[in-house]
């Protein structure tokens, strides 16, 4: 009887497993530790395969944060008012993605001074194309409840909460407590939005 070896993977199935190496090797030893060799090694397969699909080291690198990051969709609730998906966005936000942002604070140093690159700028490259961000949803969402006016916003008010957020997460080191995100919406973020819609619709 012959003994059949394991299978050979191909295409996507080599992929994704070269890629989910990759994201373990950049979280356990940082960008320094992404070699070829190494992901290579924890993959099972060879350097010319990686070499066939990334030119350079950082192209694996973001291929690898983006599949992560795609990979693992965040939930956008529902739950008819502006409140009240702001802050379950936001705990959805601190459960899935509090260990992702402190594994970046920590390992991905290197890879931003070695691609020129920041957070915001790498959020944009992994994002799908075109696709808005969570509260800009929740807010265009809002606004056909009408809740808040049909005005124009600045990003950076919309996005305001997220940023809020990331800059706990990041200074904690781990999850942010639940009174914290409801002040980043019922005393930063909710008085703000409203008070800019006002102002713009006046303006109109």
């Amino acid at each position: 009887m012959t003994l059949k070896g394991p299978a050979r993977r191909r295409g996507a199935d080599l992929e994704d497993a070269i890629l989910d190496a990759a994201w373990e090797v950049l979280t356990e030893q940082g960008h320094a530790g992404v070699t070829f060799e190494a992901v290579a090694a924890r993959a099972g397969t060879s350097r010319p395969v990686l070499y066939r699909r990334w030119a350079h080291r950082d192209d694996l690198v973001l291929a690898a944060i983006t599949r992560f990051w795609r990979g693992r969709p965040l939930t956008l609730p529902d739950t008819g008012n502006l409140r009240d998906d702001a802050i379950a966005f936001l705990r959805n936000v601190d459960a899935g993605r509090s260990r992702m942002m402190t594994v970046m604070s920590v390992q991905f140093m290197d890879y931003f001074r070695n691609t020129g690159t920041n957070f915001n700028q790498l959020r944009d490259l992994v994002r799908p194309p075109g696709e808005p961000t969570g509260f800009e949803k929740i807010v265009a969402r809002a606004v056909e409840r009408g809740e808040l006016p049909d005005v124009p916003r600045s990003p950076r008010v919309v996005n305001l909460p997220f940023d809020l957020l990331r800059h706990d997460m990041l200074m904690s080191m781990g999850q942010v407590p639940s009174t914290s995100i409801m002040e980043i919406v019922d005393e930063v973020w909710l008085p703000l939005i409203n008070a800019g819609s006002n102002r713009l619709r006046d303006k109109a």
